[in-house]
């Protein structure tokens, strides 16, 4: 995929999933600095604009480039309004590690869960995908309800695998396969 250019959009309904563009940094900049998305996710403390371009143009532009990173931006298919993003960093293995959030103004709509599913739809169809990874802080409560809701299986936790802050804590793991897209997960350990 290097080198080439990268046309995904994806249709999820009452939402979209597209690239980042750069139009597209005041907004992470935004949504990178509410309290909740700074507690859960490991964003750089302060937040400065420059993270923000960085995410944006290195990350999720520059990782679709490079064949790493498939990084979309969930936004209202009907007013264009950006809600959340949702991406899959990309392992040699045949795996991938999802990611998401959801700007404080949209949560409760569905918005992570629906992404999450299109997403996984999408990659497990456009790529040699076999298993897709959820991992999460203990006590991250919605992302881990969102993982559930999309099929994921909840496998237990690891303890002290994420540095959070550069303070090791637990994490949540859960594993989707191919055929397990959007089937709510049964069991799974916690």
């Amino acid at each position: 995929m290097a080198g080439r250019p990268v046309r995904a959009v994806i249709d999820a309904g009452w939402l979209t999933l597209r690239l980042f563009t750069p139009d597209d940094i005041p907004w992470v900049y935004e949504v990178s600095c509410d309290p909740v998305v700074r507690h859960f996710v490991g964003v750089p403390s302060p937040y400065l604009p420059e993270h923000a371009a960085f995410f944006v143009e290195t990350l999720a532009i520059g990782g679709w480039r490079d064949g790493r990173r498939l990084e979309f931006l969930a936004a209202d298919a009907g007013t264009g309004e950006r809600l959340g993003r949702v991406g899959l960093g990309l392992r040699e293995d045949g795996t991938a590690e999802i990611g998401y959030w959801v700007d404080p103004r949209a949560r409760g709509r569905e918005v992570a869960t629906q992404a999450v599913v299109a997403a996984c739809r999408w990659a497990f169809a456009a790529r040699p995908l076999e298993l897709i990874e959820w991992r999460a802080e203990v006590g991250n409560t919605a992302s881990r309800r969102v993982a559930e809701k999309a099929g994921f299986t909840i496998e237990g936790t690891l303890r002290s695998r994420l540095v959070h802050r550069g303070v090791r804590v637990n994490a949540w793991v859960g594993s989707l396969l191919r055929d397990e897209v959007g089937a709510p997960a049964s069991g799974g350990q916690g």
